[in-house]
Formats: C-alpha cells, structure tokens, sequence
C-alpha cells in the first residue's frame, strides 16, 4: 500500500473543524503542532486518499491566508499499517462511497500534475536530452545494436510531453497543454532536424533489421502502443514511476523518429515516410489510452464547472486522436491492398 504523510497549514483551525473535515476518510495517523498561531496539521494516509482530503481542506480554507498543503511520499513505515477489512456502508449514505470510487487506487491530480510538470518546458536541458537520445538511437541503429537502442528508449525526453498532453486534456488545462504540446514539438523537431543531418553524412543501410523493422507499420504495432500507453499511464496514477521505464521502451518515440530522418537524410523518402507513419502511431496511441485512461481512474478537476469543461475538451480530443488513428488504419489497409510499400 502506497502511502503519503500531508503537512496541512492552517491559520489557527479548531481540532473540530479538521475533524469534521477527516470525517469518513482513512487517516492511518494523525498528530499536529502549533507555531506562532498556526496549526501546522500532519496526516499519515494511503496514496488514494490524499486527492479527497486536499479537496475538502481546499474548499474550506483557499481564501485564508497562510494556507498551505505540502505532499511527501513514504518509503516505509512502522509499526506496519494492517489491511483491515471495512464494513459495508449503508446504502442510503452515498456521498462518501462516490467521492472514494471516483477517486480510485491511485495518487491525487496534484502529484499527477507535479510529476508531469517537471517533465515539460524548453530549456537547454531538455533540447541537450533529445539531441543525446538521438545520438544514442542513430548510433544503435546504424550498428543494429539493441541494447545501445535500448539506451535511447530509457532516455525517454518525449514521452513526458506526450502524457502532459493527456493529463492536461483530461484536466481541461490550457496553459498546460500549450506547454506540453511546444515541448512535443520542439523535441521531435530537433531529433527528426538532428537525424536528416546524420542521414546526410553517413551512410544509410536501410537493410539494417534495426532500421527496416521500423520502416514499416502494422496493426500489431498500434496493438502494442495502445497496451502500452494505458499500462503506462496506470503505472503513473498508481505512483509506480519505475514501471512506467518499461512504456518507455515498449512504445519508443526516439527511434522510429530518427529513423525517419536519417532516411531522409540518405535520399530515400519512402522508407522515411514508414517510419515517420509508425512515429506518429505511438504518439497518437500514447495520447488516445492516456486520456481514456485518465478518466476511466477518475482523474479530474475539483469543481464540477471546471469538469464539464473538461469533459467537453476531452471528448473533442478522444475524437480527433480517434480520427488520426482511423486514418493511419485506413493507410494500412490501403497499402496492404496494393502490396507495396507505403510511398510518398
């Protein structure tokens, strides 16, 4: 069981009132300090219940200065907190059993928010990633040399955009989803500028399983990026950062993409155009399963007019990802009838 310890900062609040805020929530421990006419109020709860129980604080003290809520993951804990099996709520008492079902197993919006905020913006640092990534996949690729390409999967800089992408979509976040979509773009512009340039100074044996294995898309592929997109993002709403590596390398943005450019680099854009087709497979499924996934765990915004907003732009982007992947199915079929290799 996942576990979170909450920092609560209130101007002076009475222990009535936090407990009547607690009320019906799974606290496994609970202590609390004055300093200078503040209660500084300390939780130890599960992951899950941390999304409720900020909601309530918030709604009650956002307008008093001095508040704060500050989030700290728990690596272990004793005495071990017991898994006790909980008595069927009456049914007539609903409003706690909905807000704990819409919540699901999973960490709250916040810490949603702060783990993908800190996978976006252009800076230096992520411009140096995604050159370096692409360095490391050429190199791989052009050696047929998996664990080196495996090495580019796990640097990983553009699925974070891509699942801020989700998530803000999900959330009805414009200014994150501004941010998001220029990290997106800027990362694949600059790998796919970086790779063009390799393709033109080397060589390109397009004959390379590493490389011809990615010159061509198949239903299999959009298959395993679907998987892979809501496995990834139930991973990340379950906290469990280290499985998401494995999404990392299961659908791999990097390669594909530098394959596309070093193709096109060397003279021969149709080979290009198939990898740049399986690239843009895995960033629509990433997407679509992400913002599926999202609201199938219940991710979304506090107050219900900021959730209808959301939903309506979560439908209009489910459409749209839903249209791209019909019409890269569509290619597929077109080009399975002709059996020929797509072209430009």
């Amino acid at each position: 069981m996942a576990l979170r310890v909450m920092q609560v900062f209130v101007p002076q609040a009475s222990c009535m009132s936090i407990d009547e805020l607690l009320e019906g929530r799974d606290v496994l421990g609970r202590w609390h300090d004055e300093h200078q006419g503040q209660t500084i109020l300390h939780l130890l709860v599960p992951a899950e219940e941390t999304e409720p129980i900020m909601d309530r604080f918030e709604q009650h003290f956002a307008a008093v200065e001095g508040f704060h809520v500050v989030l700290f993951p728990v690596e272990a804990v004793l005495p071990r907190p017991k898994l006790e099996e909980k008595p069927e709520e009456p049914k007539e008492d609903n409003a706690g059993k909905e807000e704990r079902a819409d919540n699901g197993l999973r960490v709250s919006r916040e810490e949603l928010y702060a783990e993908v905020n800190e996978s976006i913006g252009v800076s230096r640092v992520f411009v140096g990633m995604t050159i370096l990534s692409a360095v490391v996949a050429a190199v791989g690729l052009m050696r047929d040399d998996v664990a080196v390409i495996i090495g580019a999967m796990v640097i990983a800089p553009l699925l974070g955009p891509n699942v801020a992408m989700a998530l803000a979509t999900t959330l009805g976040d414009t200014d994150l989803l501004k941010r998001a979509l220029l990290t997106n773009v800027v990362g694949v512009v600059t790998a796919f500028l970086f790779a063009v340039l390799v393709g033109a100074i080397f060589t390109v044996d397009a004959r390379i399983p590493a490389i011809a294995s990615r010159t061509n898309l198949d239903v299999g592929d959009i298959l395993l990026a679907l998987a892979a997109g809501t496995a990834g993002t139930l991973a990340f709403t379950r906290g469990l950062s280290g499985a998401v590596i494995g999404v990392m390398v299961a659908v791999a943005l990097v390669p594909p993409l530098v394959v596309s450019g070093i193709l096109l680099g060397d003279g021969k854009p149709a080979l290009a155009f198939g990898a740049m087709l399986l690239t843009g497979a895995n960033v629509i499924c990433v997407n679509l399963a992400g913002i599926v996934t999202f609201r199938a765990q219940g991710v979304r915004p506090r107050t219900w007019w900021e959730s209808e907003r959301a939903k309506s732009g979560t439908k209009k982007a489910t459409v749209i990802w839903t249209i791209l992947l019909a019409l890269l199915l569509l290619i597929l079929w077109v080009n399975s009838m002709g059996g020929e290799a797509v072209t430009l």
